[in-house]
């Protein structure tokens, strides 16, 4: 089966967003064995939407469109498919009612245009939008489909996952295979370099495909069997997955879909530790990034950004003499904030960074990029330095990130 995949916005065709939907249901619809044949964008005008429309469904079995499903002005991908199909509109008053439900639960103020998002061209199916008040279509045309769902993302994903391909899969029937699928979440190597170490690997006479995805700051591995037995094809990827853990296992952090976050909040729990943050140049990510995982509360006692030397020596307890010889940006320093959060809080372990994330700040000795991130327990503080040469955003990311990663590898018994 060939699948055309058409995003429609003029934010696309500015620059003003990524299209992120494009590349998730191309790469999804891969791993499900499906040919992705074309993939194209298109800003809001019924014309261009036509002309995109038609050529990708010559080539195609199947399109998946996003965008254009909101209820402003400029959303217009409803009836442009429904203009260019000759097909009249109609109003759903079911989903009508559910949008209007939707707005009173919340108590959002009801304008007329939302209603545009109840109307549907004739003859499509609705498929239901369980995180917005868009819901999408597939309508069928010459014995082919056509999908469209919202553009937003979160919601793209969810109903390209639950609605999208199983239809598909029911309306395309093919031969049965099983595809099974793992993700190896790596950091502190490059794309290349992981590419460089897992280069020997036979992937090929196991049938297993790989592919590398850059997520900074961190690369993912996705390998994918596709065979016709079930007990064959596991017992591949397996293979498949051991030699790569074999080669990457200091990088590796997580198999499937658990983040890091996810990760050191197991392990906090399984050993009922407790764990403070003092964070200078990170500016709150590493706190933010840990409260992602519910039930943080459980282990994560408070995050402190202590920013200045002034919090660092009132909040911290750094003397400001070590800040005077050593700088704030030190292990010196960064050792004394993680025992000093630890002490203010109470807790098993503190977990602290200070670094420069530039552009500007830096100097020969500590060059943008640098930073030192510390962890202390009631035995021992641990310190590492380290320098990255990014943009301040992608910094404050990796020293967060990096952060992170050394406490996995202390709770998992590295150090």
């Amino acid at each position: 089966m060939k699948i055309g995949i058409l995003t429609i916005g003029n934010e696309l065709m500015n620059g003003r967003i990524a299209d992120t939907n494009a590349s998730f249901i191309a790469r999804e619809a891969s791993q499900q064995g499906w040919g992705v044949e074309a993939i194209m964008s298109v800003g809001d005008d019924f014309a261009a939407i036509k002309e995109r429309l038609d050529y990708l469904m010559s080539l195609t079995d199947a399109v998946i469109c996003s965008g254009g499903l909101g209820p402003t002005s400029d959303d217009i991908t409803t009836e442009a498919i429904a203009k260019a199909f000759s097909l009249p509109l109609y109003t759903d008053e079911n989903v009508l009612n559910y949008i209007k439900d939707i707005f009173t639960k919340f108590n959002f103020r009801w304008v007329e245009n939302n209603a545009k998002q109840a109307m549907f061209p004739q003859g499509a199916e609705v498929i239901p939008n369980a995180r917005g008040t868009a819901p999408g279509f597939c309508l069928p045309i010459n014995g082919k489909l056509i999908f469209v769902i919202p553009g937003v993302p979160a919601e793209a994903k969810l109903m390209v996952t639950n609605s999208v391909f199983p239809a598909l899969r029911k309306h395309f029937p093919q031969d049965e295979l099983y595809i099974i699928k793992q993700t190896i979440r790596t950091f502190g190597l490059g794309e290349a370099a992981v590419d460089d170490k897992v280069k020997d690997i036979n992937f090929q006479s196991l049938g297993v495909s790989i592919g590398f995805y850059p997520v900074f700051p961190e690369n993912h591995i996705v390998l994918i069997e596709r065979g016709k037995n079930q007990d064959e094809a596991r017992k591949n990827l397996q293979t498949a997955q051991d030699e790569v853990s074999a080669r990457l296992r200091d990088y590796i952090f997580a198999y499937g879909e658990q983040t890091l976050e996810e990760v050191i909040g197991s392990l906090l729990t399984e050993k009922k530790l407790t764990i403070a943050v003092a964070e200078s140049c990170t500016g709150g990510l590493i706190t933010s990034r840990l409260t992602d995982v519910s039930g943080s509360s459980d282990y994560l006692e408070r995050g402190l950004v202590t920013y200045s030397n002034a919090a660092k020596i009132s909040m911290l307890g750094v003397p400001a003499e070590i800040i005077e010889k050593h700088g704030a940006v030190s292990e010196e320093t960064a050792r004394l904030m993680a025992e000093g959060v630890r002490k203010l809080a109470g807790t098993d372990l503190g977990l602290s960074s200070t670094g420069i994330a530039g552009p500007t700040g830096g100097s020969a000795e500590k060059p943008v990029g640098t930073v030192y991130i510390a962890l202390a327990d009631s035995q021992k503080t641990i310190c590492r330095h380290y320098s990255y040469r990014w943009d301040r955003k992608r910094n404050k990311d990796i020293f967060a990130e990096a952060a992170l990663f050394l406490l996995k590898n202390f709770l998992q018994g590295k150090y």
